[in-house]
């Protein structure tokens, strides 16, 4: 069975990932710097978690964890040595976009340094495909809607978005250089249980709970692409068992095992609505505090996701009701805990 790196395997998207890869046989070796950026009992808790379910379905033979920093070059480099890795799924990243206006340098070294290290451990050990995590703010202000990974993505109105354009950018050099199989995800606005508290289902979910307001930006003119955490896995899972074949670009001569596709659930929900359903699902009235556009924000995302459709099959399924229902019943379970 292959084996399959999962960088940032603590965080919301790979913790959840890694036991999917799991579930589906696949080994799975995990690191994660487990940084303060949010509380890091959380990521703690994620991995006691994985931990119960590797030891209740007996697959203690297929799953590792270490504690690394992917900006560590020797010791990114020892771990490739010391393992034969098949696939790299690359999740490890300094995430959100209002934080990068306070700490530009966090996104510099995990996001550029970081990415750079495990593209070079990748090119040097023959890895089958690479996989990375991308981001729809490198849409930035696009008024074209629904967002096509077609568009134009080169002016980012973040740092954050800027980081995850040169991902793109340093992934298909590398794939063209040394033809490595990379395969870039745009994620859309993921949640679901075991979330990250930065994200604002999360913090609307905790202010309600105590009675606290919520901040609404940009007055509640807002629409998200909400995409539920267990149809990122799938799709994840579809494109680990699938390698991108060389495509050679019109007028451009590069030809790269390359594809960058929009994961989303291709149904943008008004931010009324996605408040409504957190209020039904805590049977608890929203106190709103009305605010302007916060800088580097958007005010639409919208997957297009044909693409992701046709290659792999992808149909995610689950609506912001039922989604935010999940994640509000594990929200009060800890709480309760």
């Amino acid at each position: 069975m292959k084996k399959i790196l999962v960088t940032g395997s603590a965080g919301f998207i790979g913790f959840h990932l890694a036991k999917g890869l799991l579930e589906s046989g696949f080994d799975v070796v995990g690191i994660d710097n487990l940084n303060d950026y949010y509380d890091p009992q959380l990521k703690l808790d994620r991995l006691e978690n994985l931990n119960a379910f590797v030891a209740e379905k007996n697959l203690q033979d297929s799953y590792q964890f270490t504690k690394l920093d992917i900006s560590d070059e020797y010791a990114l480099k020892d771990l490739f040595k010391q393992h034969d890795f098949d696939i790299v799924v690359n999740l490890a990243a300094q995430a959100g976009v209002r934080y990068s206006l306070e700490n530009p340098n966090a996104y510099i070294v995990s996001n550029l340094v970081g990415y750079a290290n495990i593209l070079e451990c990748c090119r040097h050990t023959s890895i089958e495909h690479f996989i990375f995590a991308s981001s729809s703010s490198v849409y930035g202000m696009n008024t074209k809607q629904p967002f096509s990974t077609s568009d134009n993505t080169d002016f980012p109105i973040s740092l954050y978005a800027a980081t995850k354009k040169s991902n793109e950018l340093l992934a298909h050099s590398y794939s063209h250089l040394f033809q490595l199989p990379c395969t870039g995800l745009r994620f859309f606005t993921v949640y679901g249980p075991y979330g990250r508290p930065d994200m604002a289902y999360f913090s609307f979910t905790k202010a309600i709970y105590e009675g606290r307001s919520i901040d609404v930006f940009n007055h509640g003119d807002m629409m998200r692409d909400f995409t539920y955490i267990d149809d990122i896995v799938d799709g994840i899972l579809k494109v680990v068992q699938k390698v991108p074949r060389p495509i050679d670009r019109a007028s451009t001569n590069a030809v790269a095992p390359f594809r960058v596709f929009n994961i989303g659930n291709n149904n943008p929900v008004p931010l009324s609505r996605f408040i409504e359903a957190i209020e039904v699902a805590m049977s608890k009235p929203a106190v709103k505090n009305m605010l302007p556009m916060q800088s580097g924000d958007v005010p639409v995302t919208y997957a297009d996701i044909d693409d992701l459709v046709d290659e792999y099959g992808f149909h995610p399924s689950t609506s912001i009701e039922k989604g935010i229902s999940k994640f509000v019943e594990w929200y009060l379970n800890t709480r309760s805990l």
